[in-house]
């Protein structure tokens, strides 16, 4: 796109003048200039290879754990296994009847507030989850060494 003056004295019109500024623009190299100081831009861009690099990690912290879990559930003797799965059905049971009593003795406004926690977690399930996978390699991996 070169700029071709029409007329020296006549004065130019708005599509003129945005063809010379896009001719001295490209000329001049300003959009090349101007890209380093867009901050937002950049900042942007940053987050997003930050999302990116997060949800790598997540998703082989996930692995690790599922991997260490299998590890340590097939190390397990079975009576101990057994002993697990009646702990965790005692928890449970204990669990429902402490949410029956919730029910029964809380204020409505604190239920509400626990209720969009609640819906909260369940919305974001894989992060916390990969989060305390996370957690759980680290806590293995400290206390083999």
């Amino acid at each position: 796109m070169t700029y071709t003056p029409t007329d020296q004295h006549s004065t130019p019109t708005p599509a003129e003048l945005r063809e010379q500024i896009e001719h001295t623009r490209h000329e001049l190299g300003v959009q090349d200039l101007a890209e380093p100081t867009d901050v937002k831009a950049r900042a942007r861009q940053k987050a997003g290879q930050l999302k990116e690099q997060a949800v790598a990690k997540a998703g082989e912290l996930k692995l690790q754990a599922t991997k260490a879990t299998s590890q340590v559930q097939d190390k397990l003797p079975d009576p101990v296994k057994e002993r697990a799965a009646r702990a965790a059905g005692q928890a449970r049971a204990t669990a429902a009847e402490a949410g029956r009593v919730w029910e029964e003795k809380a204020p409505a406004p604190l239920q509400q507030k626990t209720a969009q926690t609640a819906q909260l977690a369940r919305e974001h399930r894989t992060l916390l989850l990969a989060a305390a996978a996370g957690i759980t390699v680290l806590w293995l991996a400290r206390r083999k060494s």
